[in-house]
């Protein structure tokens, strides 16, 4: 379903300089209905490569593709749910509307998108809410209705940028245990950024762990744990612990690798 091939990224300061080089040479390939979690240590291009991924930022070298496309730009069965879902959301549109605004102009009639709305409203909890405004809703409850909005694409991939990083603990699980519903229903294949291990472990089929810039993956770790996972069962076994020591330990040396020499 989708591939990356030695995917390089650098960003060439106005000012002149040295360019800086956030993905050095990425490479993995996610079979269709898959869950990956991408971690790596903070700066390490995660986002980026992410950008990349979707079509909104281009490489500096290598591929993406996407059901053995090459992507060039936004690819039509790709849909993006970035972290700040308060400047993703229209303030001016109601719930319903915020939703069906991913539907319009498709020649669909107002009936259809209002059905296709509706449904993905449905499948993240929200029945009930469709003439409220974002403002009146949670941060949890608002990132619902961009999960929504990207359902009623029907994506094939779903690229999630951090999006349960700015919330509590609790919302941040229970969307956690919703996202796991939602997505053993519509069978999309998801791309996961965080830079919350156990949350990467919670969630993916595989874990990729990025290294400091330049970023390679540094290891692919399969997730062996069954499902569907339980918030407390699944983080007392003995395999999720050991996942997690595994995986903090690779960042930490990463994080001590490209740490400033002390004076």
């Amino acid at each position: 379903m989708l591939e990356v091939r030695s995917l390089q990224k650098a960003f060439h300061p106005l000012s002149g300089g040295a360019p800086l080089v956030a993905l050095g040479d990425v490479s993995f390939r996610v079979a269709p209905g898959q869950f990956i979690a991408i971690v790596g240590p903070s700066g390490c291009g995660k986002s980026t490569l992410l950008l990349c991924m979707a079509g909104l930022m281009r490489p500096t070298a290598g591929t993406v593709l996407v059901d053995g496309r090459v992507v060039s730009g936004p690819p039509e069965n790709l849909i993006v749910v970035f972290q700040e879902y308060n400047k993703s959301l229209m303030p001016w549109r109601t719930v319903l509307r915020n939703v069906r605004f991913g539907l319009e102009g498709r020649g669909q009639s107002s009936t259809e998108i209002d059905a296709e709305a509706r449904r993905a409203l449905d499948l993240v909890g929200l029945r009930g809410f469709e003439r409220h405004y974002p403002w009146e809703l949670s941060g949890g409850m608002q990132q619902r209705v961009a999960i929504a909005r990207a359902l009623a694409r029907r994506p094939a991939v779903l690229l999630m940028d951090e999006p349960f990083g700015s919330l509590d603990a609790l919302t941040r699980h229970e969307l956690e245990d919703a996202l796991l519903q939602v997505w053993g229903e519509v069978g999309a294949t998801i791309l996961f950024v965080t830079h919350d291990i156990e949350e990467a472990i919670y969630l993916a089929d595989r874990v990729h762990v990025l290294s400091g810039r330049p970023s390679r993956v540094l290891e692919q770790i399969e997730v062996a744990l069954p499902r569907p996972r339980h918030q407390l069962k699944t983080r007392e076994d003995g395999r999720f612990i050991a996942y997690r020591h595994q995986i903090y330990e690779l960042i930490s040396r990463e994080t001590a690798r490209h740490a400033p020499a002390s004076p």
